[in-house]
């Protein structure tokens, strides 16, 4: 009805909200754990580090997949008539579905790469197997990506 534009607004902006923050929570966890496992073998094997890095820079990318569902969102968010409530739910449906995704991928990657970076300084085999690992982690986050940019459209 009349008036509630700016509710259904709400709801459009909290789905940006959603996006960015909680994928940028995922990824900051990711980094922190993967980055204390660095922090741990640097010592040991300093030869590693740059090897390493990979779980780092596989958590900053659900980071950038947050950034860019709040950007497509925060286009299409209008405080008018033609901004309906499913407008709305369906925006925030998709920065849940990107936030959460990337949040649950930054979890796992930041465990594996923090225990599997460890696990490299004792062992170099077992490299292709953590990668292997971080990528069907990330995969969750791209999964969440997908989704939310079908939901947004």
């Amino acid at each position: 009805g009349e008036g509630n534009y700016g509710e259904n607004a709400f709801f459009g902006y909290m789905g940006v909200s959603a996006a960015l923050v909680l994928a940028n929570v995922g990824a900051a966890y990711g980094t922190a754990k993967a980055g204390n496992g660095i922090a741990g073998i640097g010592i040991w094997k300093p030869e590693a580090i740059m090897k390493c890095l990979i779980p780092v820079v596989m958590a900053g990318i659900l980071g950038i997949y947050g950034m860019i569902v709040s950007v497509i969102i925060i286009q299409k968010v209008k405080k008018d008539v033609a901004y309906e409530a499913f407008y709305g739910f369906s925006h925030m449906a998709a920065g849940l579905c990107c936030g959460m995704s990337s949040l649950a991928a930054g979890y796992a990657i930041g465990k594996v790469g923090e225990q599997g970076v460890r696990s490299m300084a004792q062992r170099d085999s077992i490299f292709v197997g953590m990668i292997l690992i971080l990528i069907f982690a990330e995969a969750l986050g791209l999964y969440g990506l997908i989704v939310s940019l079908i939901l947004a459209q």
